[in-house]
């Protein structure tokens, strides 16, 4: 498959200028998914202390709090690695997408600096501080989804698509709040995880509904997409994601019901299948799209800098992107598991 892809771009397979971009396309798509997977429990639960009682909203937000540092390192990775690599593609992308990444860029401003001051406000002002991070985490969540529907309909605006974009922001939120919810159950105990249950099946199906939404149009709005899901060599495998697709909803949800009607105790699986959902989908996505970053508009070769240019950011990511790696695997291998209250200790008097 490389060596035609690379023939019919009139290029060799160990040209750095063909290898070179899908390098760098690989790496994006790599920090895509981590920031989405490992970032979205974050936001998740950010948005479920909207309807969480007061007293529970602050152990919610203490759960996150390991792991709030490593989780704002994605999203400017995966700017700045499309920037610096695809500088070609930018001016395309911003000007279509001006207004919805202006709002993405405010709810995370919003999500950090209500986190960070509501850990220094006093006592009385940390529940404004608390509102700002839930406002700030539903306009990452519905911002993220608004952005995926109109790169799915390359960026029409007409009456039509627009509501299909706001309709894939809605269900982006409740996929969100379904990765925080089947967090939660495996972190928390008692009422919290009680709550997770109800959260998480009030919000797969509207998970599923996404799912299928962007998958049917992108395939009913896109020729050549139609023609590679049912015509390609991976038509199989095409099958095999929706077949996946289907049983990891339907699992989700009798897991779910299971623990309503019988039992509360810890487990990790509706997370576990959640991520897998997160994975499959995304990855549906790049293939789907593969080779273009505008669909069929601009290729990554289109939009890749120069060789000389490239080289200069591939020595900087082999270096920082070991790093970056070591420090996040020793962060969250400890997101797995029951979380604990702390426990003051007792002093005598």
């Amino acid at each position: 498959m490389i060596v035609s892809l690379a023939a019919s771009l009139g290029m060799s397979p160990q040209d750095p200028a063909f290898w070179m971009p899908l390098a760098f396309m690989a790496v994006l798509f790599v920090v895509i998914v981590a920031g989405t997977i490992l970032d979205g429990f974050d936001i998740g639960v950010g948005c479920l202390t909207l309807f969480a009682p007061h007293d529970l909203r602050p152990r919610m937000l203490s759960l996150l709090s390991p792991w709030r540092d490593a989780n704002e390192f994605w999203l400017f990775l995966g700017m700045g690695l499309f920037v610096a690599a695809f500088p070609n593609a930018w001016g395309s992308v911003m000007g279509n997408l001006y207004l919805p990444l202006c709002v993405l860029a405010l709810g995370v401003m919003l999500r950090s600096v209500s986190f960070e001051f509501r850990l220094r406000a006093p006592l009385e002002m940390k529940s404004r501080w608390l509102s700002g991070f839930t406002l700030g985490s539903l306009i990452t969540a519905l911002a993220h989804g608004f952005l995926l529907g109109q790169l799915v309909v390359t960026y029409q605006s007409q009456s039509g698509y627009l509501w299909f974009s706001v309709f894939i922001g809605v269900c982006a939120v409740a996929a969100y709040c379904l990765l925080g919810a089947a967090w939660l159950i495996m972190r928390e105990a008692g009422e919290l995880r009680m709550r997770a249950v109800m959260w998480g099946r009030r919000t797969v199906r509207w998970a599923a509904a996404g799912a299928v939404g962007i998958s049917v149009v992108l395939a009913f709005a896109n020729a050549g997409v139609f023609l590679k899901w049912s015509d390609g060599p991976a038509w199989p495998v095409v099958v095999g994601m929706w077949g996946f697709l289907l049983v990891a909803f339907v699992s989700i949800e009798m897991c779910l019901q299971r623990m309503v009607n019988s039992s509360y105790r810890t487990t990790a699986f509706p997370f576990i299948v959640a991520l897998l959902i997160f994975l499959v989908t995304l990855g549906g996505l790049g293939y789907s799209f593969f080779p273009y970053l505008v669909l069929d508009n601009i290729t990554i070769w289109d939009a890749a800098a120069s060789v000389s240019s490239l080289s200069l950011i591939l020595s900087a990511t082999v270096i920082a992107l070991p790093v970056a790696l070591i420090f996040n695997i020793w962060v969250y291998w400890r997101m797995f598991g029951l979380s604990r209250p702390f426990t003051p200790p007792k002093f005598k008097a």
